[in-house]
């Protein structure tokens, strides 16, 4: 079975977990779209919710499926979400996020809900992030130069992201991307933490201490898990 099947396979048991009445976050990316398919399958059948999207590009699939949205103006706390994530930390469940670009909208979604579920294929499981993928952090688009020395010097190496045609990438928030390559992270917390501190850092990739369930399929099944497990 392919990755996108096993991506499939969370997605769905994932989109079980929401109930009616609920504010629900929906993620961004590859997975987090088949959340976002099987919950427009689920309202079609009666299933009532309320959502608050991550990024434009989730919008659109949303609305695009009948799912009612909301803003924080309306709901202060978000019941649930459901995203995707880039590296899984096994046991504390940190993550690596931003990959898709959105991680600023994720992550303000994520800090406001009582539940952050991730789903993934099981290859995005790690002993410590950093192992598998770089570390996305979203800059001003002011003295990006200066913010990315700042960065190297916690000893990491920064570039800036660019799109197909060679151009900065640029997030929803209108703000760039660098993906930033570490030694494997001993410490997110702490790292998190000095990287935020940074003049012109918006936000980075790492969630420490958010996610609250993991639902990771693969070639042995689907593994549900929690913080320590």
């Amino acid at each position: 079975m392919s990755a996108s099947e096993y991506k499939r396979q969370a997605a769905e048991l994932a989109a079980e977990m929401v109930e009616d009445g609920m504010v629900v976050g929906l993620g961004t990316g590859s997975t987090a779209a088949f959340v976002v398919e099987a919950l427009g399958r689920r309202h079609k059948e009666g299933l009532r919710f309320v959502a608050i999207p991550t990024s434009v590009a989730t919008e659109k699939q949303a609305l695009g499926l009948g799912i009612p949205l909301t803003t924080f103006g309306e709901h202060a706390r978000v019941n649930l979400t459901i995203d995707g994530a880039d590296e899984i930390q096994r046991g504390t469940l940190n993550l690596i996020k931003g990959l898709g670009g959105a991680l600023l909208r994720e992550k303000i979604v994520a800090a406001s809900s009582d539940r952050l579920v991730i789903v993934a294929d099981d290859t995005k499981l790690v002993d410590h992030l950093g192992m598998k993928t770089l570390l996305p952090v979203e800059v001003t688009s002011f003295g990006w130069e200066a913010t990315a020395r700042q960065i190297e010097r916690l000893g990491g190496q920064a570039s800036p992201r660019r799109n197909r045609e060679g151009a900065f990438f640029v997030s929803d928030g209108g703000n760039l991307i660098l993906d930033c390559r570490f030694p494997v992270i001993s410490d997110a917390g702490r790292l998190e933490q000095d990287i935020r501190s940074i003049v012109g850092v918006v936000e980075s990739g790492l969630f420490v201490g958010m996610a609250t369930d993991a639902i990771v399929a693969g070639g042995e099944g689907i593994a549900h898990l929690t913080v320590g497990a």
